[in-house]
């Protein structure tokens, strides 16, 4: 219980955080709708809440498996960062890190659940009422996971899973586990009904093999049917292809399968259908038919009815592939867990990045959950970036406009290859290499970022009007310098102490970016930097907000910005020369465009 109230409180305490653009690592910084946040994401989380609160249609994560390998984040509840670190054996007496939880650690379990806890709380916030999160996970912590997740989502949250068969390796003991985990959540059920499907898979190897065999056979539907019962053997019964296999007749309309027409209640119908050929009544079902008399003609005339060569064979409805192709999202897949490496690598040109989730996979999810529109998708744990670019591969494959939220601590490469064997040294010394080329740190953060880069470039040489930027943003310390009090020790401030308050390194733009957040707005508004009076001003979305941060300000200035009637204006408190110069700009914007909050900092 001390654990779950401090994990909780991590949750709700306040930081002295903001988060800095850095225009220079972004694509398409000032029209994107998507943000790399690199930064912690506990601190992360926080300052988003007001900006995209309820916003949020999916969040996917992927987080730390605990497998006492991997990289495990530490909250500092009521202690010292580096108490902490001690404390939960992230690193030694003498402070050396070490990045695992290994299982050795009396809390193994508890400690990763006090990381989720208070990060799991925070992104509930920002979900939308039909939201839904989606979570990666192995056996070490599938089932704390689930309890956890129903403790802060709630218990009807839990609404299903799908195990992935991703490995054929055979070198763990006891049993050998050669799958993962995708657990599901929603986060109200009367708002999300749960209407999930999905196209399914290998129907476009199905089309390509009937159009072979209707070049070959022509209109010879038996051949056809022949030909196609022999190609489907080639495939195992893991095969998507294999789950299709029933559709194995073709007419004019299309691929369909011969499928049951006898009734849903005993003799309901009944009465003598002519063979077309023979003219003999056809064998009726034990329950007889399905349909009316009169509709039963219909379909018979409209060729929907399938009929074997003799009387003797009940009849078939027909039912085209065309009209079946999606189903519910279903719980077994099997994915080659090497394929989405493969693509990875062949972006990067070498291996960059162990263990890749698979973008594609993650397309298809978004689709089947309903995820379209201008819906946001957030993921927390970003990584390489997969699930970032999968929300690109959705927009390329549907015509959608999604966009995304990443964020990803900067999680050290150097200190990773100091624990890292086998293959993955390589792949981490690879990385290592490859940012440095580029002249970037060695992190994590990086890998995703450049990623993105690449991916874009690649999607946008085939689709030139895909939106494929996102805005690069970082958690720092407050944009505000400490202010001494006053000399009587009192909580009151000297009028003197409030100049010059912003951090000498922080820009006009990383001002900018603070009043988004405190004012809850979008983080994506399209910003356009203008010169007026002299001055340079932002304007953000058409004028929901104008900004000037520029040391000195004008009632000039202050009348060209009021007859904008932007909704909201704000300004440097250090650029007005006086409380004087204060109520003059009150005054103008009372005159001009009373309905303009107005704000200093």
């Amino acid at each position: 219980m001390a654990r779950q109230a401090a994990a909780a409180f991590a949750a709700n305490a306040p930081i002295a955080k903001t988060l800095r653009p850095v225009r220079e690592e972004s694509v398409d910084f000032d029209t994107t709708k998507n943000l790399f946040v690199e930064g912690d994401n506990l601190d992360a989380l926080k300052l988003l809440q007001e900006s995209y609160l309820g916003k949020v249609k999916l969040i996917y994560i992927d987080p730390p498996y605990n497998t006492g390998n991997d990289f495990v984040y530490s909250d500092s509840f009521a202690t010292t960062k580096d108490e902490e670190l001690r404390r939960s054996g992230q690193v030694t007496e003498d402070g050396v890190p070490l990045l695992a939880n290994t299982s050795a650690n009396g809390r193994f379990h508890s400690d990763w659940l006090s990381m989720m806890y208070p990060r799991l709380r925070l992104a509930r916030n920002l979900l939308s009422d039909d939201g839904v999160l989606v979570v990666s996970i192995d056996e070490n912590e599938h089932s704390n996971l689930v309890a956890l997740c129903t403790e802060v989502f709630g218990t009807e949250s839990y609404v299903g899973e799908i195990v992935l068969k991703n490995s054929s390796k055979n070198d763990q003991s006891y049993i050998s586990m050669q799958h993962e985990y995708i657990v599901f959540f929603v986060k109200s059920r009367a708002a999300n009904p749960g209407n999930w499907v999905e196209r399914k898979e290998g129907l476009d190897k199905i089309y390509a093999a009937f159009e072979s065999f209707s070049q070959q056979y022509g209109a010879d539907w038996a051949a056809i049917n022949a030909a196609a019962k022999d190609w489907y053997k080639d495939f195992a019964a893991s095969d998507p292809v294999s789950g299709s296999k029933h559709y194995n007749w073709m007419d004019d309309r299309g691929i369909y399968f011969a499928s049951d027409i006898s009734g849903p209640n005993d003799g309901q119908y009944v009465y003598d259908l002519p063979h077309p050929t023979e003219g003999l009544p056809c064998k009726m079902p034990a329950s007889g038919w399905r349909y009316p008399e009169e509709e039963m003609k219909r379909r018979v005339a409209d060729n929907r009815v399938h009929f074997d060569v003799h009387h003797t064979s009940v009849p078939k409805n027909k039912t085209y592939l065309a009209n079946t192709e999606t189903q519910s999202l279903t719980s077994i897949r099997y994915v080659d867990g090497r394929a989405a490496s493969k693509r990875l690598a062949t972006l990067f040109g070498e291996k960059v990045f162990t263990n890749p989730k698979d973008e594609l996979l993650l397309r298809d999810i978004y689709r089947a959950v309903g995820v379209g529109g201008e819906d946001v998708v957030l993921d927390m744990f970003a990584g390489s970036g997969s699930a970032l670019q999968a929300v690109w591969e959705l927009n390329l494959a549907s015509g959608t406009d999604a966009c995304f939220i990443g964020i990803q601590v900067a999680e050290d490469l150097n200190e990773s290859l100091k624990t890292s064997k086998g293959t993955a040294k390589q792949i981490t010394a690879n990385a290592i290499k490859m940012l440095s080329r580029l002249g970037r740190s060695a992190t994590v953060a990086e890998i995703g970022k450049e990623r993105l880069r690449l991916a874009g470039n690649k999607l946008r040489a085939s689709a030139p009007m895909l939106a494929t930027g996102f805005r690069s943003l970082k958690v720092d310390t407050t944009n505000m310098a400490d202010v001494l009090r006053a000399p009587d020790d009192t909580d009151q401030l000297a009028l003197t102490e409030l100049e010059g308050s912003v951090k000498p390194d922080r820009s006009s733009e990383d001002l900018l970016f603070q009043v988004l957040l405190d004012w809850g707005l979008e983080l994506t508004m399209p910003i356009s930097v203008e010169h007026l009076e002299g001055y340079e001003v932002f304007v953000v979305e058409d004028g929901a907000l104008i900004a000037c941060f520029d040391l000195e300000v004008s009632p000039e200035l202050m009348r060209a910005i009021a007859k904008r009637e932007p909704l909201r204006a704000v300004f440097r408190d250090s650029g007005f020369a006086s409380d004087d110069a204060r109520i003059n700009t009150e005054q103008i914007f009372r005159e001009l465009s009373p309905a303009t909050d107005v704000k200093a900092i």
